[in-house]
């Protein structure tokens, strides 16, 4: 079994691209992080530099798993068997570097999270962080009831509300992690990926659907306002976006939600999404 690391995600797409393209649901976030990286250059998540991966049963067989780390964030698995988030583990920490955690589908984490050294030699613990479910749509349906308002795309006009949003987002899912609100929301502005629901002229609701990659675009984030929960404008702003995707060529468009909050499961199920797998971050803190 042989691991393949690089700092180059050029050399990634060379011999990975069409491994992550064959599987555009169970690569989603590893898509949408090399297109942002090629967007925005190398350091778009952070100073330090990434590590990407592949992973071929033999070396000389076919790509069958793949991963990326963009410090501080936690590596991040796309779809590989359990085998190989095992063997990767210990190649990645012979690089050394400090490893905040690992995300992906739940056993493979599971798998990398046991053999990652420190954790096996108990200096480190592995505690779950966020338990989430990847859905794909299978047919859009229309909010029930249609909510009051309308969507459209945000503007320029919208930053700094969205800035708030975006912040407010992340910290009522628990990320720690620094993240500079301002670049991101004005990346997606100008890529038009960000969509917002008014009601009565006034921004109630966002939500965010990736450019299309691989015939693949992803929900998200989606937020709304604790005062204006309730009304439906999650449900409205995401089949909005959702449309989008779909007008833009998309064949999947997928999302995740947190398995934890049992409302945002529902609605999505409602307008036509479907469980893919279970995926869930393992965070490492000293034991």
């Amino acid at each position: 079994m042989t691991w393949t690391l690089t700092n180059d995600p050029d050399a990634l797409r060379a011999e990975a691209g069409d491994f992550l393209a064959a599987h555009p649901a169970e690569n989603t976030v590893l898509l949408t992080l090399l297109d942002r990286i090629a967007r925005r250059g190398l350091h778009a998540f952070g100073e330090q530099d990434p590590v990407f991966g592949h992973w071929r049963a033999a070396p000389d067989g076919p790509v069958e798993g793949v991963f990326a780390q963009t410090p501080p964030f936690p590596v991040r698995l796309g779809r590989m068997p359990a085998r190989a988030a095992a063997a990767l583990a210990p190649a990645l920490h012979g690089r050394g570097g400090e490893v905040a955690g690992v995300a992906g589908e739940r056993a493979a984490a599971a798998a990398f999270a046991e053999a990652w050294p420190p954790v096996a030699e108990g200096t480190v613990r592995a505690g779950t962080a966020v338990d989430e479910r990847l859905y794909r749509l299978a047919g859009l349906e229309d909010p029930a009831p249609v909510p009051a308002g309308t969507a459209r795309p945000a503007r320029p006009a919208d930053r700094d509300r969205l800035v708030e949003w975006s912040a407010a987002f992340l910290a009522e899912i628990g990320e720690t992690n620094p993240v500079d609100h301002g670049a991101y929301i004005d990346g997606r502005l100008a890529d038009g990926s960000l969509h917002v629901w008014e009601d009565g002229g006034r921004p109630v609701s966002f939500a965010g659907a990736s450019p299309v990659i691989a015939g693949m675009s992803r929900i998200g984030p989606v937020f709304t306002p604790v005062a204006l929960r309730g009304r439906g404008y999650a449900s409205g702003v995401v089949a909005a976006a959702s449309a989008q995707a779909l007008a833009d060529g998309a064949a999947e468009v997928l999302l995740y939600t947190d398995l934890a909050n049992p409302v945002s499961n529902s609605i999505y199920q409602k307008l036509g999404y479907r469980p893919v797998a279970d995926h869930v971050t393992f965070e490492f803190t000293a034991g």
